[in-house]
């Protein structure tokens, strides 16, 4: 199932995969629901009913003239939930997704059974400094081609491309951290997984697993997001992790 439902003024696109418990899935920043979860979708959803968005500026989503911040993304998953008639779910977040989904538990609690935060930080000293000051000068030509292709195979226009590159560095270059307080708030039943290679640091990872109390930790092999199939993570488009799918089950089964 495809669909767009109109979100706190955003006509926001989603798609529905498979039948079961509610999983919904929150992409990256400068991806699509494809690039992001085109590989993992098809395991996942032959447990589950699989629930996957594309954010504002995003894809097929439209936009706002306000610039994105990561409060207004929960909302507009919140306000997605309550439109589709889904009380309570599961959620995966990867990268900025899992930033979203931070807002989501700290603002939107009843909403969520668990989390899994893929890839996701808090703080800004979680990467290194060579990650931030890139923002300053990084421009559209820099950004991965899968992730370009990905949004013009959905969304044909390069100003909304654009548009999008522009809003995502524009949020990144200003992160706002949370405090070591309102990630210890967070007491809902959480997954961190992050790569060995990943943006955030192991080290960063261990940090927020110890805050979260009622939380486990997976460090897997490679880069950001490779474990999950992102496409921007691959190499010549091969996804040699589709054993995290296990992992994932066995954390939302228990």
């Amino acid at each position: 199932m495809k669909g767009y439902s109109e979100v706190n003024g955003l006509r926001m696109y989603y798609e529905i995969h498979g039948q079961g418990k509610p999983l919904v899935l929150i992409h990256g920043g400068g991806s699509t629901i494809q690039t992001s979860f085109g590989n993992i979708i098809p395991l996942l959803s032959k447990k589950r009913q699989v629930i996957a968005l594309e954010l504002q500026a995003h894809g097929r989503t439209g936009d706002r003239e306000s610039f994105l911040n990561f409060a207004q993304d929960a909302s507009d998953v919140a306000q997605l939930l309550k439109n589709l008639n889904i009380q309570k779910a599961d959620f995966l977040g990867f990268s900025n997704g899992g930033h979203t989904l931070i807002e989501l538990a700290l603002k939107h609690s009843q909403l969520i059974n668990k989390i899994i935060l893929a890839s996701t930080f808090y703080k800004r000293n979680a990467a290194a400094p060579e990650f931030w000051s890139g923002f300053d000068y990084t421009t559209i030509d820099m950004m991965p081609k899968p992730l370009i292709d990905g949004f013009l195979a959905v969304n044909n226009n390069r100003s909304a491309l654009q548009n999008m590159f522009d809003k995502d560095v524009q949020r990144m270059k200003f992160f706002e951290e949370w405090t070591d307080e309102q990630i210890m708030s967070i007491k809902l039943p959480t997954l961190i997984i992050n790569g060995n290679l990943d943006v955030g640091s192991i080290e960063h990872a261990t940090v927020m697993h110890r805050l979260i109390s009622n939380s486990g930790l997976v460090i897997l092999p490679g880069s950001h997001g490779e474990y999950l199939g992102a496409v921007e993570a691959l190499d010549e488009g091969k996804w040699d992790h589709p054993y995290v799918v296990g992992i994932i089950e066995e954390f939302l089964d228990k």
